[in-house]
């Protein structure tokens, strides 16, 4: 959310009576890439970009490119291979071997459907989405390359019957698909991505080691509320990026609150009567992830007074709390411990173990294979 944002904030300060802008984006990637599928790149004719396509290397060719696309007004699909140093026409030695593609369109400010104004549109809603764009097509289909169709799962969408199935797929399982629909006249090649709104943190207590939390979560993109029963520890001087402040009783906050199954809830206010009312009101909420500061003791306190109390939670509901929050990183000093908090809170939602990467077998990304490439010309 924060590359996206940040795009969406130069392309408002573009005048584009002096300047042409077109957007970049990958679009298909086999074998080894930087960047995956959904990167993506604003550029203008003036040589300036924002945002990444790759880590540094395939930027300087796509801007020439852009400029070509930006005077012929058409889009196009470029290829960069790099599965041999030796052979690739960059004149760098990548070392990335993978295949990646990059659709690169010029942007029409006065068009209300472009694709900035998409990417805005799913900024300030923040829903799940998935869009699907035209990449390439044979001559004898009538769609234009860079039309896009938008499934957010209301009945007001409209998406093509050929198109349905696949982005509902896309929509179901989150991974991006590239792929070629056969048509009664043709044939189109389509990229279809699901756009997640960024992770949401919520965090009970705002004392001293809350504030490195919430700069670094901020700092990577992540919308951050922060709430305590204190109204002086709420300070907006203390918090100056965070999303929201929140003064509520324990009792009561978790009803001011939305959660999403996007938001992590992590209780930190170091008072053990304000961390139980809060994790048992949390409990029974649909929150996919509750992180507790402090040893493992003091949540097990915390179950004995539910068993003596009579509270019921089952061990599925149970499952969520993760207590002692955190990676073992062998974390001390606050900044320490908000890298080991958010690094736990990020491998939760990407269903990913967090381990070394050197003991990961195979590649770190899933690959595609030459089998399910299609190629229309």
């Amino acid at each position: 959310m924060k590359e996206l944002n940040r795009i969406l904030a130069v392309y408002d300060q573009i005048d584009f009576s002096q300047r042409r802008v077109a957007l970049a984006t990958v679009v298909y990637v086999e074998g080894s890439a930087y960047r995956r599928p959904g990167a993506r790149m604003l550029v203008t004719d003036d040589g300036r970009w924002e945002g990444a396509i790759s880590g540094g290397c395939l930027e300087g060719d796509a801007l020439r490119k852009a400029r070509q696309v930006m005077l012929d007004g058409r889009p196009m699909v470029v290829r960069y291979d790099t599965m041999d140093d030796d052979a690739n026409s960059l004149g760098v030695g990548l070392g990335c071997n993978g295949i990646i593609d990059v659709f690169i369109e010029p942007i029409d400010p006065a068009n209300p459907f472009n694709p900035i104004a998409l990417l805005r549109e799913f900024s300030q809603h923040r829903d799940r989405r998935v869009i699907a764009t035209v990449c390439r097509k044979t001559h004898t289909v009538d769609l234009l390359e860079g039309r896009r169709f938008v499934l957010t799962g209301h009945a007001t969408d409209v998406i093509p019957n050929w198109l349905r199935h696949d982005m509902e797929l896309v929509m179901q399982v989150g991974k991006p698909l590239t792929t070629m629909i056969p048509l009664a006249f043709g044939g189109v090649e389509v990229f279809i991505e699901r756009m997640d709104p960024g992770i949401e943190l919520v965090i009970f207590g705002a004392g001293y080691d809350t504030i490195p939390l919430t700069q670094l979560a901020t700092e990577i993109g992540w919308s951050v509320t922060v709430t305590e029963d204190c109204i002086a520890h709420l300070a907006p001087k203390r918090f100056p990026a965070a999303t929201c402040l929140l003064y509520a009783d324990a009792e009561a906050v978790t009803e001011k609150l939305s959660f999403t199954d996007r938001t992590a809830a992590v209780l930190m206010s170091h008072n053990y009567n304000y961390d139980l009312a809060v994790l048992t009101s949390l409990l029974q909420t649909e929150v996919p992830y509750i992180g507790v500061l402090g040893p493992r003791k003091r949540y097990e306190k915390m179950k004995i007074h539910w068993d003596r109390t009579g509270e019921s939670f089952t061990p599925a509901s149970l499952k969520r709390v993760h207590s002692p929050i955190g990676l073992d990183l062998g974390a001390e000093t606050p900044d320490e411990i908000a890298l080991s908090i958010l690094s736990e809170i990020k491998a939760f939602f990407s269903r990913r173990p967090a381990g070394f990467l050197t003991d990961r077998p195979g590649p770190i990304h899933e690959r595609l294979t030459i089998a399910d490439e299609v190629v229309l010309y």
